[in-house]
């Protein structure tokens, strides 16, 4: 009688198993010693300065695995501010203003609340995407696991009932992934440049809510990875062309010279989530054609 042959690797334990055995040591003065512990289980050996490469593959390899294990084949991504309100919170920020300044910047933020509410239904439309022939998940809400317009992004994929990712960056100051985000689905990230790729990895179109700083990084940086030739175009809107015309000049950006006019071409200004999601399957029906 034969016997079916096993893999070589077979043959040996397991990491796991192995880190299991390890624990159960006789405890002796070389036990007991940093220098005898596993390397993948030596903390302080893992955040040395010389094995930050080994702390980007880790930081770029977790979310991929888990991400394709989960069956998810692209994304919607949805940046946007951590400070515009729910429209059900917006009434008490102009209460609360002590002065003219915080009066005024309160009535703004008032006004863009609606977006919250446009965040959401977006996530909403896309989640009702089914998965294709392969069983694979398309256009998955993924936002950055924030508050605000990123909550409303996760909330609305959870109004459907369907998984959305949070990819949460560690700051100085105390914060958590929003309560939508699919726990499994929530990551966290040491590297702003690792997180930045896995937001783009997967994502079949980006939308573009009124922001700071981080809106602004992420969204520039996608679009000179397009107009470089970097990655494929994919759509991109920005909602509310009157809050973007009024903080970025993109108009005096190709009279200076420093981009062209085709440039301007790379996005476009939205209002609504019906007109964004009108936008976003133009553009793949076309490429079917």
């Amino acid at each position: 009688m034969t016997t079916e042959k096993q893999p070589h690797r077979s043959r040996f334990h397991k990491a796991k198993d192995d880190a299991e055995f390890a624990q159960q040591a006789t405890t002796t003065p070389q036990t007991a010693s940093p220098a005898y512990r596993l390397a993948f289980q030596d903390t302080d050996f893992l955040l040395r300065e010389d094995l930050r490469p080994v702390r980007f593959q880790l930081e770029l390899l977790k979310p991929e695995l888990l991400l394709d294990e989960a069956g998810i084949e692209s994304t919607l991504v949805i940046y946007g501010s951590a400070r515009i309100p729910e429209p059900a919170a917006a009434e008490g920020l102009e209460a609360a203003a002590t002065d003219d300044t915080a009066r005024n910047i309160a009535r703004r933020l008032k006004a863009k609340a609606k977006y919250y509410d446009e965040a959401r239904a977006l996530a909403r439309l896309a989640s009702q995407v089914p998965c294709d022939e392969n069983g694979c998940r398309q256009f998955v809400v993924c936002s950055g696991g924030g508050p605000s317009i990123m909550e409303a992004a996760n909330r609305g994929a959870t109004d459907e009932g369907r998984d959305s990712i949070g990819l949460n960056i560690v700051l100085p100051h105390e914060q958590a992934p929003n309560r939508y985000v699919t726990p499994d689905l929530s990551f966290q990230f040491h590297y702003f440049a690792l997180r930045k790729m896995h937001f783009l990895l997967r994502a079949r179109a980006v939308a573009v809510f009124p922001g700071g700083f981080g809106t602004f990084d992420e969204m520039f940086e996608l679009l000179t990875l397009i107009q470089t030739g970097k990655i494929k175009p994919i759509p991109i809107v920005l909602f509310g062309k009157e809050f973007w015309h009024r903080v970025v000049n993109f108009d005096a950006l190709v009279e200076e010279g420093v981009i062209s006019a085709r440039d301007l071409d790379l996005f476009t200004f939205v209002e609504t989530a019906d007109e964004a999601w009108d936008i976003i399957q133009a553009f793949y029906a076309r490429l079917e054609e």
